[in-house]
């Protein structure tokens, strides 16, 4: 007898399956590419009309997705839609939405729990569901679970249910969305199979877990041991700096070690839209049990300060040449959190601009990949990207160098700017006044 997640799988595998994607940023939009490119009819749904609207006339909105690849996915069939009644249309449903922290640094899935309940009304037999945010172990049964059953449809018999956690890294030359292995834990057995199902076409290695809490714990070490490293690099630089020793030259020196260590590098701050956010996941759902993570907690706490300390680095630079933070003119080179990409989320130049401007100094940025700041939940600054060239630099009194852009030219900017507060080690091995290590 044919089952129904018999017949699913039959449909992912034959590629006659429809994928829907809810949420179409930075994580949605590389999944759909890549389910278009291998043959399947891609519906992607998400809340932004003018998002909407781009990719329906063939245009991105992401600096590393080119438009003709989205007018390519287009012209083989992929649609974009507000109407969430047209989940039905699917026959998989890969849930890509926002899970930031609230202002008390606390978990806030209202956009998840959002989407389901806008979702639930439409949903039928015979589909597989993936939530891919992240977010806390337990999530999808806690939440997810009930409201999906609200629909009168038994999980792992009628639908099918998994969380398998998003693994992007924008503007990373090195992996793409196929080579990079997938996770997936199922809310049953059945669930499960069916949501290797879903990925298997389209990723080159499907990792099957025993649980959905298995899956979603899985994100948050990955995260968490990024960001307790850093922790730990950044807390090691504020030392070495006191010692007149230069952190990045030392971890350069450590990583020619062939085994027992991983290089991590310090910088201005956490940003991107997992590892200042995640550890907090964790900590709050611990609380839960009776636990304190400490270790996790800590190395948070250290890598929020980093914009406080580059900017008392910058205080420590102008009063060596005699001026003030106050009333200065100070321009912040890169806002992106990483280089080379224009993503902005949890940016921590963004923490730094923010304290320049409440110390009364008049703050500016140059950023070849954000042309104009955007606008943000928390952060709002009325600027465009400063062109960089000889005779603006010679108009600041100081530049902070935030993220590292290969556009940038370092020579051009380390002969004509007056004070350089480097957090990146690009001028490491320079010794000079005007250079600041930060």
């Amino acid at each position: 007898m044919t089952t129904i997640k018999d017949r699913l799988i039959g449909r992912l595998e034959r590629k006659e399956a429809v994928i829907g994607i809810v949420g179409l940023g930075y994580v949605g939009l590389p999944l759909m590419l890549r389910y278009s490119d291998i043959g399947y009819r891609v519906l992607g749904i998400d809340i932004d009309a003018g998002k909407v609207e781009k990719l329906n006339a063939g245009r991105s909105y992401i600096e590393h997705i080119s438009s003709e690849r989205v007018a390519q996915a287009r012209d083989a069939g992929f649609e974009a839609t507000t109407d969430f009644a047209r989940v039905a249309e699917a026959d998989a449903l890969i849930l890509c939405v926002p899970t930031p922290l609230n202002k008390y640094r606390e978990p806030d899935i209202s956009f998840v729990i959002g989407t389901v309940d806008a979702l639930k009304g439409h949903l039928r037999e015979g589909q597989v569901i993936s939530l891919e945010s992240t977010t806390y172990p337990g999530t999808t049964e806690e939440e997810l679970l009930p409201r999906i059953e609200e629909s009168g449809l038994a999980v792992g018999e009628s639908l099918f249910l998994v969380y398998s956690p998003e693994r992007e890294d924008p503007g990373n030359p090195d992996f793409e969305t196929r080579t990079i292995p997938k996770v997936v834990g199922g809310h049953t057995t059945a669930c499960r199979e069916a949501g290797v199902a879903l990925y298997r076409p389209a990723i080159d290695q499907v990792v099957p877990l025993s649980s959905t809490r298995a899956a979603e714990m899985t994100k948050l070490l990955e995260n968490i041991h990024r960001a307790v490293n850093i922790g730990l690099v950044n807390e090691m630089k504020i030392v070495a700096d006191r010692m007149g020793i230069d952190i990045f030259e030392v971890v350069d020196a450590a990583a020619t070690k062939p085994f027992g260590f991983t290089p991590y590098y310090p910088g201005p701050g956490l940003g991107g839209h997992c590892i200042p956010i995640d550890p907090f996941y964790l900590t709050w759902k611990a609380r839960e049990y009776g636990l304190h993570t400490r270790f996790i907690e800590l190395s948070g706490e250290i890598n929020q300060a980093m914009p406080d300390y580059v900017v008392g680095k910058l205080i420590e630079g102008l009063n060596q040449h005699g001026r003030a933070l106050k009333g200065s003119r100070v321009l912040v080179l890169g806002i992106a959190y990483k280089k080379n990409v224009d993503d902005m989320r949890e940016s921590p130049s963004v923490h730094i601009m923010e304290r320049i401007r409440d110390r009364e100094a008049e703050v500016a940025y140059s950023d070849p990949h954000v042309p104009v700041f955007p606008p943000m939940r928390e952060h709002h600054f009325e600027l465009e990207s400063v062109p960089l060239s000889p005779s603006t630099l010679a108009e600041y009194d100081a530049v902070v160098l935030a993220t590292d852009h290969d556009r940038f030219d370092y020579d051009m900017i380390r002969a004509h700017a007056r004070l350089i507060i480097d957090t990146r080690g690009i001028y490491r091995g320079v010794n000079e006044d005007r250079v600041i290590k930060a």
